[in-house]
């Protein structure tokens, strides 16, 4: 089977502009992605996509291979699939990896790579969220799955919801599931999901991925023990060094 990893890396982040290019410990957070995506054992290729010059400038140095992609994108999935279309190699499968986690487990990437199995048409994963600020955070993505693991929906809100428990008790009367930002499409379906429209579930709770659901496609998950240090803010930089010293 043929893996492709895509790291989209947008210079304009409105939270925080440049934060691909920021420094870590002498690295760019970008080198860092890609670095530790390099590290799985399942993926053929890395590629990074972005929609800078200087972005680019620093993959190029590390002799890998980086595409210029639209400005205009509004989404991770529609630069890695305007990446792949320029790729002009066929691959079975397209993992999205996200350019703002310089601290990505090599396994969580191998770990999804093994729940392909040409019928999966996306895939990603989640942890059990266990403490209390998690679970209440409109910023973490809660998840709701069936038992063989497939998602059935997505949200900011706390779900399931758990009827006659204080919601003090919540976590020691059921499973809550975070959802960790990393994707793999196969290939047709990447193509196809690019193409749909927004609709009334993306466009309620701002998450793209309601928009696969709400037209029918199947999201199936693995679980990991490792955490996700996304960086979004400035601030979020200082608590991914306290967690990774």
């Amino acid at each position: 089977m043929k893996i492709l990893g895509v790291i989209p890396a947008r210079f304009a982040s409105s939270r925080f502009p440049g934060k691909p290019l920021i420094n870590i410990n002498g690295k760019t957070m970008i080198q860092r992605v890609y670095e530790q995506a390099l590290k799985s054992k399942k993926l053929t290729k890395v590629i990074v996509a972005t929609d800078d010059e200087r972005i680019k400038k620093v993959i190029d140095g590390l002799g890998g291979e980086c595409f210029m992609t639209d400005a205009a994108h509004e989404s991770g999935t529609e630069r890695v699939a305007d990446a792949y279309a320029q790729l002009k190699e066929e691959y079975d499968y397209i993992l999205n990896i996200q350019g703002d986690e310089p601290f990505i487990e090599p396994s969580v990437i191998d770990d999804l790579c093994d729940l392909l199995d040409y019928k999966t048409e996306i895939g990603t994963a989640v942890k059990k969220i266990d403490d209390y600020d998690t679970l209440r955070s409109p910023n973490v993505v809660k998840v709701v799955l069936t038992m063989r693991k497939q998602a059935l929906y997505f949200s900011r809100q706390v779900i399931p919801y758990v009827r006659e428990v204080n919601s003090d008790q919540w976590l020691e009367n059921s499973d809550f599931y975070k959802h960790i930002g990393i994707y793999a499409y196969r290939s047709d379906v990447l193509q196809q999901i690019v193409k749909l429209p927004v609709n009334v579930l993306e466009s309620t709770e701002k998450l793209e991925q309601l928009r696969w659901i709400g037209y029918g496609y199947q999201i199936m998950t693995i679980e990991t023990e490792h955490e996700s240090f996304g960086i979004d803010t400035p601030e979020d930089l200082e608590k991914v060094f306290n967690n990774n010293k």
